[in-house]
């Protein structure tokens, strides 16, 4: 029976600025354009952590049952490894799940935006979808298109517009940049994957672009992450010191020149952590400086 650090390992931490960062983004926005609103931003920081929880457990336990774990490089797996029944990891992604759902309802009950709803559903469904079912669209390549979609777009869209009423185009220049970075993590992870993922019959897309252009691939998403503060900064009525989140780059030399060199297996593994700290520092220096910038309203 796995223990309790074991379950937390699982639930894989390095991968919750993903889920902070457009929160943190989306929240500044709505704080910048007037509409603030402290409890929803709590809930809306609530369904995106217990989404990233319940989309990695769901992952362990598909990926398990599959085979896809029995021979892979990086953190926990609790059933391929035979730390938990599938039948608990399976209920552990149900729960954290629900735990999202429940956080979402209240959302679209205070701020009366029904259109949360249908977006929660499908939020969940690609979550477990990505690498469940008969038909696992992560094993299609299609799994970058889901982080930037509802970790990026969706996410800080939706934490703005739940408090704010509208979508705006800062809302979505945010989406874009949380997406990107949010993005990158991914291809970091398949791109140390692509060894055992051709084994397995796993076709992402690393497996797809293979090797070098996976490695284009990383850093072009940081690239574009990096150009949103400037677009934002020139956008009409866009806060005027969101440049500021620029300079979170500097803490981008290390994972970029790991790529760059070729590393491969264990030696990207600390380019997860290092990509991750990236986007929540980013996120933090772009949400201070759009939450401090004169109101755009």
């Amino acid at each position: 029976m796995a223990t309790r650090e074991e379950w937390k390992a699982g639930a894989r931490p390095r991968t919750f600025p993903a889920a902070l960062a457009p929160v943190f983004v989306g929240t500044a926005i709505a704080e910048f354009e007037g509409s603030f609103r402290p409890l929803i931003a709590l809930l809306a920081l609530i369904v995106a952590l217990a989404l990233q929880v319940g989309v990695n457990y769901a992952n362990d336990y598909s990926d398990g049952i599959r085979g896809t774990d029995d021979d892979r490089v990086g953190p926990v797996r609790l059933v391929g490894q035979g730390l938990a029944e599938p039948n608990q990891v399976k209920q552990a992604a149900i729960i954290a799940f629900a735990v999202s759902a429940v956080a979402g309802l209240g959302m679209t009950l205070l701020s009366q935006m029904w259109l949360l709803i249908p977006i929660g559903i499908a939020a969940i469904a690609a979550a477990w979808f990505y690498t469940g079912g008969a038909k696992p669209y992560g094993y299609a390549g299609y799994g970058e298109l889901f982080v930037f979609v509802f970790f990026g777009l969706v996410a800080v869209a939706g934490t703005s517009a739940s408090q704010t009423g509208q979508v705006t185009v800062l809302a979505l220049l945010g989406g874009v940049a949380c997406g990107a970075l949010s993005t990158a993590i991914l291809v970091a992870n398949n791109l140390r994957d692509i060894p055992t993922d051709e084994l397995s019959g796993k076709r992402t897309l690393a497996v797809r672009l293979g090797d070098a252009k996976t490695r284009e691939l990383y850093r072009a998403c940081i690239v574009v992450g990096f150009f949103m503060p400037l677009a934002m900064n020139f956008s009409e009525s866009g806060p005027e010191s969101a440049f500021i989140g620029l300079f979170a780059i500097l803490s981008a030399r290390r994972p970029l020149q790991a790529v760059r060199n070729g590393a491969t297996g264990p030696d990207l593994i600390p380019v997860l952590g290092d990509t991750a700290r990236l986007l929540l520092l980013f996120a933090g220096m772009i949400s201070v400086a759009i939450w401090l910038s004169p109101n755009g309203m």
